[in-house]
Formats: structure tokens, C-alpha cells, sequence
């Protein structure tokens, strides 16, 4: 019988997903995180994963669309859609974000207290093309 795919109302409570979870949360090391995450996931996701994490950093320090997508070389589809779930995902990116902000201080963080963070962004300039 094939498992049932992920969906907005059940990935959280899946138990392979819960496994996977424990497994990372009982890394005690970045060295160990990272050996974990390597054989997880494929080179190409790595990155894609880092970059994700880069872009919403970009964001909470109040960087532009235009700004990230350049310095990160991301897409505007994947800044977008980190912007939403900054905005609107599980907090998991804020939560990192704010931990890693406290231990590293090498950005400030623009703290999010519920509001749009998109509305310090003008229309134009999130919807205009890239040149």
C-alpha cells in the first residue's frame, strides 16, 4: 500500500517525519548536522535549503526583493516564497533566525512583531521585472 502523500494537514504528524525530526534534534554538533543533513539530502538540495535560509535572513534585516536577489542570486519566485513563509509559515525561519541573530550578532535583526514585513516594500518595487 502506498503512503499517503504529505498535505497541509498531516506532514506534522507523520511518523517517519517525526523520526526525521528527533534524528536532527539529536545532532549535538554542527559537525554532526551537517554529516546528518549530507546524507539526507542531495548536494542540490543542501544549497537550495542554505539559500532559502539566506534570503529569509536578507529579508529580516530589511533588505529589498531587488536587494536579496541580487546579493543571493535566488530567484524572485524563491524570495517571494520565502517571504511568505516568513510571513505566514510556522515561525520556524523567524525562530532560527532570531536564535541565530542572539548567538552570532553578525546582522542586526529587524524584529517582527506581527506585522506585514512586505508593507516596508513598495508594490512597484516587489513586482517589478528584474533586469
Amino acid at each position: 500500500m502506498a503512503r499517503k502523500a504529505f498535505n497541509e494537514g498531516n506532514w506534522r504528524n507523520d511518523p517517519w517525519f517525526k523520526v526525521l525530526c528527533k534524528a536532527l534534534a539529536d545532532c549535538k554538533s554542527d559537525t554532526e548536522i551537517a554529516d546528518f543533513l549530507r546524507d539526507v539530502g542531495t548536494l542540490t538540495e543542501l544549497q537550495a535549503w542554505s539559500e532559502r535560509f539566506e534570503v529569509a535572513r536578507q529579508i529580516a534585516t530589511g533588505n529589498t526583493y531587488r536587494g536579496i536577489t541580487k546579493k543571493t542570486g535566488a530567484s524572485t519566485t524563491t524570495v517571494t516564497r520565502v517571504a511568505r513563509f516568513l510571513q505566514g509559515g510556522e515561525g520556524g525561519y523567524r525562530r532560527s533566525i532570531k536564535t541565530n541573530a542572539v548567538h552570532h550578532r553578525k546582522q542586526p535583526l529587524v524584529t517582527h512583531t506581527g506585522h506585514h514585513h512586505e508593507a516596508a516594500i513598495s508594490r512597484d518595487e516587489r513586482t517589478a521585472p528584474m533586469s
